[in-house]
């Protein structure tokens, strides 16, 4: 039996192949930690000493560091790097700027992006979430075809893109008007709106694909 094949049996719902996918696509608790342990080393760092140039190197150092342990522990490092490179252009941003603020701002742009892609998904009828299921069942467009589960996917991509909104919403305006005191309340911000609006998500998620039991092959297949 070929791999993909053993996935689709393991998976005969939409709800099961969304909920397992969606466990790998966050990282887990731990992938939401090591996200938010570098933004808080700078904001506690920045508002103890103002210093760019440290809160930087703090920053980043335990960024390397967190992934020399996935290394050494030989687990996926796919997570750490992401956050890595987040923090590597808030870094670039920072440093070119002088501005501390200036950390925050590729985060708010990357939120901004991808809420304007989710929306234009769900506008186009081609909703994000409903390439996970692609990903199961190695064909990327099948579940096109079924209007139930373009309909699901939808609402999926709807919930999935409501913690992107509300931190530009929040987060925009701060940067846009504050000083240098708009540091601390950022990173306020980007820590508590980052896993915890992201679990809330999830919950939703898995408690909307708890009701239902769509079958993973389209109409007529």
């Amino acid at each position: 039996m070929k791999a993909d094949e053993a996935e689709e049996v393991a998976y005969d719902t939409v709800e099961a192949a969304v909920r397992a996918q969606l466990g790998k696509a966050l990282g887990g608790v731990r992938g939401m930690i090591e996200a938010a342990v570098p933004t808080i080393a700078f904001t506690v760092t920045w508002i103890t000493t103002e210093q760019l140039r440290l809160s930087l190197i703090v920053s980043v150092s335990l960024a390397v560091a967190l992934l020399v342990v996935r290394l050494v522990q030989r687990s996926t490092p796919q997570f750490v790097i992401n956050s890595l490179i987040g923090i590597a252009i808030g870094a670039f941003f920072a440093s070119r700027s002088g501005d501390a603020k200036a950390y925050f701002l590729p985060g708010i742009l990357w939120n901004a992006g991808y809420s304007l892609v989710m929306l234009m998904s769900i506008v186009t009828r081609w909703p994000v979430v409903g390439f996970l299921i692609g990903s199961v069942t190695g064909d990327p467009t099948a579940w096109r075809r079924d209007p139930g589960i373009v309909r699901l996917c939808t609402r999926l991509t709807w919930v999935l893109m409501v913690p992107c909104v509300v931190r530009v919403a929040v987060q925009a305006p701060v940067y846009v008007y504050g000083g240098d005191e708009a540091v601390a309340a950022l990173g306020i911000a980007k820590i508590l709106m980052g896993w915890p609006l992201q679990v809330a998500a999830l919950a939703t998620m898995v408690w909307m694909l708890g009701r239902g039991r769509t079958p993973i092959r389209p109409a007529g297949s």
